[in-house]
């Protein structure tokens, strides 16, 4: 019986401290006019749209999972949809992703704050863009 009882609690611990590993942190803020010189030899950049990115807050976990919050405006005056390869984070080893894919529907001049996830990486995401028209 006690057997069992310490089993069942040493099950607990672990399961506490593994809930603990993916539980999202907001990270540093970072100042909006750090500039960042990686080379960019693939010519990575947001596709550009009529979206305006207003501002964002960057979270992880201990897992590696990288998130951020966006608020993002459509400058248009007509109805337009936000996808992944809108914006790009740039990750501290220089490397830049878009996010996973999803859609996200604007009226005209709309402004909505979505979460949305990078994936995993061991490296942070210093900062997001995306490229309005022109």
């Amino acid at each position: 019986m006690h057997k069992i009882i310490i089993l069942a609690l040493v099950f607990m611990a672990f399961t506490s401290v593994a809930d603990e590993a993916d539980v999202l942190t907001v990270d540093r803020v970072i100042s909006t006019n750090l500039e960042l010189a990686f080379p960019n030899d693939k010519n990575l950049q947001a596709k550009p749209s009529d979206f305006e990115l207003v501002n964002y807050v960057i979270m992880s976990n201990e897992l590696g999972e990288r998130w951020a919050v966006l608020t993002l405006t459509n400058t248009s005056a007509g109805n337009r949809t936000l996808e992944q390869d809108h914006l790009l984070a740039l990750f501290a080893d220089g490397e830049r992703k878009n996010p996973l894919q999803f859609k996200l529907n604007f009226e005209g001049r709309e402004t909505q704050s979505m979460t949305v996830s990078f994936g995993e990486s061991k490296f942070p995401i210093l900062s997001i863009s995306s490229r309005t028209e022109m």
